[in-house]
């Protein structure tokens, strides 16, 4: 197990508001004009809440020939969005130097992409560039699922001396991810809270997505899980935005879509002290489930022993096809008829089936070796 890490943060960063609201950043994912990205910065200004004005610069494309932003003149233009609007403007650095061109700007936060932070090589070349700055950064989850991957180049980060530092979750690459452009792969994000409480984490729906009709409830379920806030990818007209045009939102219907989101307190806010008892007396038998359950895996994981020594014995192979296909069958109907969501109980039979598997070969192995020795 990976030690958990030690971030030194600011706690008055300003990638946490300070009446506790969530973080709401929006802005086209390309600056493709001056116009386009003065229209949109207006209209986003409208917005009640908008705290941070993005906009691409640089785009890192899988493919030669495509648009892979504007480069350096674009910074003009955020530096006119900052003077005109007030917002505090944000773009992505991929290397030492989008740092360096960012930081003569006055771009007030960059962003690490998530093509980046799976190359530590160049993180850190980010990193050294930023040494010696306090400018705030934030840093994409890396394409594939690698939570150590993520957590070292925010680690990278706060060892050049970065302090002012979040992260963004916006899904992972998989084979299988529909509806999705990114699977959210929301337990990743979890866990990331989890070893990181003090590092702001912010929901990136649009790349989840990956389609306009898809944002709300994805920034919905970001909000129910206490994310911190929100990047919106938004146009002043996506029909004919240069890249990821189906993911992006007009500034009036970005105002729509948040404020038809519920954005909930933090816990222990507005609750009666009879509230908090209750709450406290059904956590409570959660934890006694929770003690049951563990108590039950591991009595399975001993009568999965004991069956891997019958089977070594009696010359059988660990996985049973027939066995197996009998469990779902009947396990999942037992489930139904307890209201049990199907896709999810699969997925506990499976890992409990698999972890089953590794039980008995290992048993099978090490009496092998044991023989040949």
């Amino acid at each position: 197990m990976s030690p958990k890490p030690q971030i030194d943060v600011l706690t008055e960063s300003a990638l946490i508001n300070a009446d506790g609201s969530p973080l709401i950043i929006a802005g086209p994912c390309s600056a493709e004009s001056e116009e386009q990205v003065m229209a949109t910065a207006h209209g986003i200004k409208a917005i009640p809440g908008v705290n941070i004005y993005r906009a691409g610069i640089w785009k890192p494309r899988t493919r030669p020939n495509s648009f892979e932003g504007v480069g350096v003149p674009g910074l003009k233009w955020l530096k006119r969005v900052k003077a005109e609007t007030g917002l505090r403007v944000a773009t992505e650095v991929a290397n030492a130097m989008h740092v360096y061109e960012s930081l003569k700007a006055g771009i007030d936060v960059m962003w690490i992409g998530a093509r980046t932070t799976v190359n530590p090589f160049t993180v850190q070349e980010i990193a050294d560039a930023l040494r010696g700055t306090d400018i705030p950064v934030l840093v994409k989850n890396p394409v594939n699922p690698d939570l150590q991957l993520w957590i070292g180049a925010i680690e990278r980060l706060n060892q050049a001396g970065l302090r002012q530092i979040g992260a963004i979750h916006r899904g992972f690459s998989t084979f299988d991810n529909a509806p999705y452009r990114n699977l959210p792969k929301w337990n990743s994000a979890i866990e990331f809270k989890r070893l990181l409480p003090e590092i702001p984490l912010i929901c990136d729906p649009s790349h989840i997505a990956g389609n306009r009709e898809l944002l709300l409830p994805v920034a919905q379920k970001a909000m129910d899980l206490a994310m911190d806030g929100l990047m919106i990818e938004t146009h002043i007209d996506p029909s004919v935005a240069l890249s990821d045009a189906a993911q992006q939102v007009t500034p009036e219907n970005l105002g729509k879509m948040l404020a038809s989101i519920r954005f909930r307190k933090p816990e222990g806010e507005e609750l009666a002290e009879d509230d908090h008892h209750l709450l406290d007396e059904m956590r409570k038998q959660i934890d006694e489930l929770d003690d049951e359950m563990v108590e039950v895996f591991a009595r399975r994981a001993r009568l999965s022993r004991k069956i891997g020594e019958y089977k070594k014995a009696h010359n059988m192979t660990v996985y049973q096809v027939k066995r197996w296909d009998q469990i779902i069958a009947d396990r999942l109907e037992h489930a139904r008829k307890n209201g049990l969501d199907e896709t999810f109980m699969k997925s506990v039979l499976q890992s409990i089936h698999q972890y089953s598997i590794n039980i008995q070969t290992e048993v099978l192995n090490k009496q092998e070796q044991a023989a040949k020795a």
